[in-house]
Protein backbone atom coordinates (compact mmCIF):
# COMPACT_ATOMS: atom_id res chain seq x y z
CA UNK A 1 0.00 0.00 0.00
CA UNK A 2 2.58 2.59 1.05
CA UNK A 3 5.04 1.10 -1.42
CA UNK A 4 2.72 2.06 -4.29
CA UNK A 5 2.81 5.64 -3.09
CA UNK A 6 6.59 5.63 -2.95
CA UNK A 7 7.06 4.52 -6.53
CA UNK A 8 4.27 6.65 -7.99
CA UNK A 9 6.41 9.62 -8.99
CA UNK A 10 5.94 9.16 -12.73
CA UNK A 11 8.80 8.81 -15.15
CA UNK A 12 12.26 9.64 -13.90
CA UNK A 13 12.72 12.35 -16.52
CA UNK A 14 9.44 14.03 -15.57
CA UNK A 15 10.30 14.00 -11.88
CA UNK A 16 13.76 15.48 -12.44
CA UNK A 17 12.40 18.11 -14.83
CA UNK A 18 9.76 19.23 -12.30
CA UNK A 19 12.42 19.31 -9.57
CA UNK A 20 14.47 21.65 -11.72
CA UNK A 21 11.51 23.85 -12.69
CA UNK A 22 10.30 24.15 -9.11
CA UNK A 23 13.75 24.97 -7.75
CA UNK A 24 14.51 27.60 -10.39
CA UNK A 25 11.02 29.11 -10.06
CA UNK A 26 11.69 29.57 -6.35
CA UNK A 27 14.93 31.39 -7.16
CA UNK A 28 13.17 33.55 -9.77
CA UNK A 29 10.51 34.57 -7.23
CA UNK A 30 13.24 35.58 -4.80
CA UNK A 31 14.96 37.58 -7.53
CA UNK A 32 11.77 39.38 -8.60
CA UNK A 33 10.84 40.18 -5.00
CA UNK A 34 14.31 41.53 -4.20
CA UNK A 35 14.47 43.57 -7.42
CA UNK A 36 10.97 44.92 -6.96
CA UNK A 37 9.62 47.83 -4.89
CA UNK A 38 9.70 45.77 -1.68
CA UNK A 39 13.52 45.97 -1.47
CA UNK A 40 15.81 47.30 -4.22
CA UNK A 41 13.12 49.01 -6.32
CA UNK A 42 14.85 48.17 -9.59
CA UNK A 43 11.62 46.93 -11.19
CA UNK A 44 9.32 49.86 -11.87
CA UNK A 45 5.78 48.71 -12.53
CA UNK A 46 3.38 50.86 -14.56
CA UNK A 47 0.82 51.32 -11.84
CA UNK A 48 -0.40 53.73 -9.18
CA UNK A 49 1.12 54.15 -5.70
CA UNK A 50 -1.72 51.97 -4.37
CA UNK A 51 -0.75 49.30 -6.88
CA UNK A 52 2.86 49.48 -5.70
CA UNK A 53 1.78 48.98 -2.08
CA UNK A 54 -0.14 45.87 -3.14
CA UNK A 55 2.84 44.58 -5.10
CA UNK A 56 5.00 44.96 -2.00
CA UNK A 57 2.56 42.81 -0.05
CA UNK A 58 2.45 40.09 -2.70
CA UNK A 59 6.23 40.14 -3.16
CA UNK A 60 6.60 39.69 0.60
CA UNK A 61 4.48 36.52 0.48
CA UNK A 62 6.41 35.31 -2.58
CA UNK A 63 9.68 35.86 -0.74
CA UNK A 64 8.88 34.28 2.62
CA UNK A 65 6.30 31.61 1.71
CA UNK A 66 6.08 30.72 -2.00
CA UNK A 67 9.79 30.59 -2.83
CA UNK A 68 10.64 28.40 0.22
CA UNK A 69 7.79 26.02 -0.68
CA UNK A 70 9.01 25.75 -4.28
CA UNK A 71 12.63 25.16 -3.30
CA UNK A 72 11.89 22.76 -0.45
CA UNK A 73 9.35 20.77 -2.49
CA UNK A 74 11.85 20.39 -5.34
CA UNK A 75 14.42 18.94 -2.95
CA UNK A 76 11.83 16.66 -1.32
CA UNK A 77 10.60 15.49 -4.73
CA UNK A 78 14.16 14.78 -5.87
CA UNK A 79 14.57 12.59 -2.78
CA UNK A 80 11.18 10.98 -3.52
CA UNK A 81 9.64 11.92 -0.20
CA UNK A 82 5.92 11.19 0.03
CA UNK A 83 5.09 14.64 1.39
CA UNK A 84 6.56 16.27 -1.73
CA UNK A 85 3.35 15.34 -3.56
CA UNK A 86 1.37 17.50 -1.16
CA UNK A 87 3.78 20.43 -1.46
CA UNK A 88 4.18 20.75 -5.22
CA UNK A 89 0.43 20.89 -5.82
CA UNK A 90 0.01 23.95 -3.56
CA UNK A 91 1.69 26.58 -5.73
CA UNK A 92 0.76 26.31 -9.47
CA UNK A 93 -2.63 28.08 -9.59
CA UNK A 94 -1.41 30.94 -7.40
CA UNK A 95 1.69 31.47 -9.55
CA UNK A 96 -0.31 31.52 -12.78
CA UNK A 97 -2.65 34.13 -11.24
CA UNK A 98 0.36 36.09 -9.97
CA UNK A 99 2.08 36.23 -13.37
CA UNK A 100 -1.04 37.25 -15.28
CA UNK A 101 -1.96 39.99 -12.80
CA UNK A 102 1.59 41.40 -12.82
CA UNK A 103 1.98 41.35 -16.59
CA UNK A 104 -1.40 41.74 -18.30
CA UNK A 105 -2.86 43.87 -15.53
CA UNK A 106 0.06 46.21 -14.89
CA UNK A 107 1.61 46.87 -18.27
CA UNK A 108 -1.34 48.78 -19.74
CA UNK A 109 -2.78 50.28 -16.56
CA UNK A 110 -2.45 53.92 -17.60
CA UNK A 111 -0.32 56.11 -19.84
CA UNK A 112 0.24 58.24 -16.74
CA UNK A 113 2.74 55.73 -15.36
CA UNK A 114 6.11 54.68 -16.71
CA UNK A 115 8.25 51.72 -15.82
CA UNK A 116 10.57 48.95 -16.99
CA UNK A 117 8.73 45.77 -15.98
CA UNK A 118 8.75 44.57 -19.61
CA UNK A 119 12.49 43.89 -19.22
CA UNK A 120 11.59 41.08 -16.82
CA UNK A 121 9.12 39.41 -19.21
CA UNK A 122 11.03 36.16 -19.57
CA UNK A 123 11.35 35.70 -15.82
CA UNK A 124 7.55 35.89 -15.52
CA UNK A 125 7.11 33.62 -18.53
CA UNK A 126 9.42 31.02 -17.01
CA UNK A 127 7.39 30.99 -13.79
CA UNK A 128 4.10 30.69 -15.67
CA UNK A 129 5.18 27.88 -18.01
CA UNK A 130 6.87 26.04 -15.13
CA UNK A 131 3.71 26.34 -13.03
CA UNK A 132 1.61 24.85 -15.83
CA UNK A 133 3.96 21.87 -16.18
CA UNK A 134 4.20 21.40 -12.41
CA UNK A 135 0.39 21.47 -12.22
CA UNK A 136 -0.07 18.61 -14.69
CA UNK A 137 2.68 16.56 -13.09
CA UNK A 138 1.35 17.12 -9.55
CA UNK A 139 -2.14 15.97 -10.53
CA UNK A 140 -0.74 12.85 -12.23
CA UNK A 141 1.18 11.63 -9.15
CA UNK A 142 -1.21 12.73 -6.41
CA UNK A 143 -2.74 9.91 -4.30
CA UNK A 144 -5.93 8.64 -5.90
CA UNK A 145 -7.24 6.14 -3.32
CA UNK A 146 -8.60 8.03 -0.32
CA UNK A 147 -11.42 7.76 2.19
CA UNK A 148 -13.07 10.55 4.15
CA UNK A 149 -14.52 10.61 7.64
CA UNK A 150 -16.55 13.79 7.39
CA UNK A 151 -19.12 14.68 9.98
CA UNK A 152 -22.00 15.99 7.90
CA UNK A 153 -22.99 18.47 10.61
CA UNK A 154 -19.49 19.98 10.81
CA UNK A 155 -19.19 19.97 7.03
CA UNK A 156 -22.55 21.75 6.78
CA UNK A 157 -21.48 24.47 9.23
CA UNK A 158 -18.17 24.97 7.43
CA UNK A 159 -19.84 25.04 4.01
CA UNK A 160 -22.41 27.65 5.08
CA UNK A 161 -19.77 29.95 6.61
CA UNK A 162 -17.39 29.55 3.67
CA UNK A 163 -20.07 30.17 1.04
CA UNK A 164 -21.41 33.16 3.00
CA UNK A 165 -18.07 34.93 3.16
CA UNK A 166 -17.10 34.12 -0.40
CA UNK A 167 -20.43 35.59 -1.56
CA UNK A 168 -19.72 38.71 0.52
CA UNK A 169 -16.36 38.90 -1.25
CA UNK A 170 -18.10 38.54 -4.62
CA UNK A 171 -20.64 41.22 -3.72
CA UNK A 172 -17.80 43.69 -3.00
CA UNK A 173 -16.42 43.30 -6.52
CA UNK A 174 -19.88 43.25 -8.15
CA UNK A 175 -20.80 46.47 -6.36
CA UNK A 176 -17.64 48.16 -7.69
CA UNK A 177 -18.37 46.97 -11.25
CA UNK A 178 -21.93 48.31 -11.01
CA UNK A 179 -20.50 51.65 -9.83
CA UNK A 180 -18.28 51.81 -12.92
CA UNK A 181 -21.18 50.93 -15.20
CA UNK A 182 -23.48 53.52 -13.64
CA UNK A 183 -21.07 56.37 -12.84
CA UNK A 184 -17.95 55.64 -14.89
CA UNK A 185 -15.70 55.30 -11.84
CA UNK A 186 -15.20 53.73 -8.42
CA UNK A 187 -12.54 53.36 -5.75
CA UNK A 188 -9.18 52.57 -7.38
CA UNK A 189 -10.57 52.48 -10.92
CA UNK A 190 -9.28 55.79 -12.32
CA UNK A 191 -5.66 55.14 -11.30
CA UNK A 192 -5.37 51.65 -12.80
CA UNK A 193 -8.39 50.65 -14.91
CA UNK A 194 -6.79 47.61 -16.52
CA UNK A 195 -5.63 46.21 -13.19
CA UNK A 196 -9.13 46.84 -11.85
CA UNK A 197 -10.73 44.74 -14.58
CA UNK A 198 -8.02 42.06 -14.51
CA UNK A 199 -8.47 41.38 -10.80
CA UNK A 200 -12.28 41.51 -10.92
CA UNK A 201 -12.50 39.14 -13.86
CA UNK A 202 -9.98 36.73 -12.33
CA UNK A 203 -11.75 36.71 -8.97
CA UNK A 204 -15.35 36.64 -10.20
CA UNK A 205 -14.62 34.29 -13.10
CA UNK A 206 -11.97 32.06 -11.52
CA UNK A 207 -11.28 32.34 -7.77
CA UNK A 208 -14.86 32.54 -6.52
CA UNK A 209 -16.26 29.80 -8.81
CA UNK A 210 -13.39 27.53 -7.74
CA UNK A 211 -14.26 28.19 -4.09
CA UNK A 212 -17.91 27.31 -4.63
CA UNK A 213 -16.96 24.26 -6.70
CA UNK A 214 -14.67 22.99 -3.93
CA UNK A 215 -17.58 23.02 -1.46
CA UNK A 216 -19.84 21.26 -3.96
CA UNK A 217 -17.25 18.54 -4.57
CA UNK A 218 -16.75 17.99 -0.84
CA UNK A 219 -20.42 16.99 -0.70
CA UNK A 220 -20.77 15.11 -3.97
CA UNK A 221 -17.38 13.56 -4.84
CA UNK A 222 -15.03 13.89 -1.83
CA UNK A 223 -13.01 10.70 -2.39
CA UNK A 224 -12.53 11.07 -6.14
CA UNK A 225 -11.57 14.75 -6.12
CA UNK A 226 -8.94 14.75 -3.37
CA UNK A 227 -6.22 16.06 -5.71
CA UNK A 228 -8.50 18.84 -6.95
CA UNK A 229 -9.38 19.81 -3.37
CA UNK A 230 -5.72 20.03 -2.42
CA UNK A 231 -4.98 22.06 -5.54
CA UNK A 232 -7.84 24.45 -4.79
CA UNK A 233 -6.97 24.92 -1.14
CA UNK A 234 -3.32 25.47 -1.97
CA UNK A 235 -4.46 28.30 -4.23
CA UNK A 236 -6.91 29.72 -1.68
CA UNK A 237 -4.38 29.82 1.15
CA UNK A 238 -1.51 31.35 -0.81
CA UNK A 239 -3.81 33.86 -2.51
CA UNK A 240 -5.63 34.98 0.63
CA UNK A 241 -2.30 35.40 2.46
CA UNK A 242 -1.09 37.60 -0.39
CA UNK A 243 -4.31 39.64 -0.37
CA UNK A 244 -4.03 40.24 3.38
CA UNK A 245 -0.37 41.23 3.00
CA UNK A 246 -1.44 43.72 0.32
CA UNK A 247 -4.01 45.17 2.70
CA UNK A 248 -1.43 45.52 5.47
CA UNK A 249 0.94 47.35 3.13
CA UNK A 250 -1.86 49.65 2.01
CA UNK A 251 -2.74 50.41 5.65
CA UNK A 252 0.88 51.04 6.65
CA UNK A 253 1.27 53.49 3.76
CA UNK A 254 -2.05 55.28 4.44
CA UNK A 255 -3.46 54.25 1.07
CA UNK A 256 -6.86 55.96 0.55
CA UNK A 257 -8.03 52.83 -1.32
CA UNK A 258 -7.68 50.76 1.86
CA UNK A 259 -10.98 49.91 3.56
CA UNK A 260 -11.37 48.38 7.01
CA UNK A 261 -14.50 46.50 5.91
CA UNK A 262 -12.72 44.88 3.00
CA UNK A 263 -9.78 43.86 5.16
CA UNK A 264 -12.10 42.29 7.75
CA UNK A 265 -13.70 40.17 5.03
CA UNK A 266 -10.29 39.01 3.76
CA UNK A 267 -9.02 38.20 7.26
CA UNK A 268 -12.20 36.21 7.93
CA UNK A 269 -11.78 34.38 4.62
CA UNK A 270 -8.17 33.55 5.52
CA UNK A 271 -9.25 32.02 8.84
CA UNK A 272 -12.05 30.05 7.17
CA UNK A 273 -9.82 28.77 4.36
CA UNK A 274 -7.01 27.71 6.72
CA UNK A 275 -9.55 25.99 8.99
CA UNK A 276 -11.00 24.21 5.98
CA UNK A 277 -7.57 23.08 4.84
CA UNK A 278 -6.81 21.60 8.28
CA UNK A 279 -10.24 19.95 8.23
CA UNK A 280 -9.50 18.52 4.79
CA UNK A 281 -6.15 17.05 5.84
CA UNK A 282 -7.45 15.51 9.05
CA UNK A 283 -10.58 13.96 7.55
CA UNK A 284 -8.99 12.24 4.57
CA UNK A 285 -7.08 8.99 4.84
CA UNK A 286 -4.81 7.99 1.96
CA UNK A 287 -5.09 4.28 1.13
Amino acid sequence: MNQNLKVNFGREFDRCAVCFLSFVSGLVLIYLAVEGPLLLNQIHYKTSPSGIFQIKGQDLINLVILSPILIFSSIALFRQKLYSKFLIIITPLYLIYFVLSYTIGLEWSSLTYTGNSEKYTFYFLFVMVSSLLILFYALSIFPKKVENSFSKKILAVYSIIFVLFILIFASMWIKEIINVIQTGTTLGYVETPTMFWTIRFFDLGFTIPIGLLSVYLLWTQPNTTYAIQFLFYGFFITMILAVNAMGIMMYINNDPNFTVGGEIVFVALALIVITGFIFLIRKFKVQ
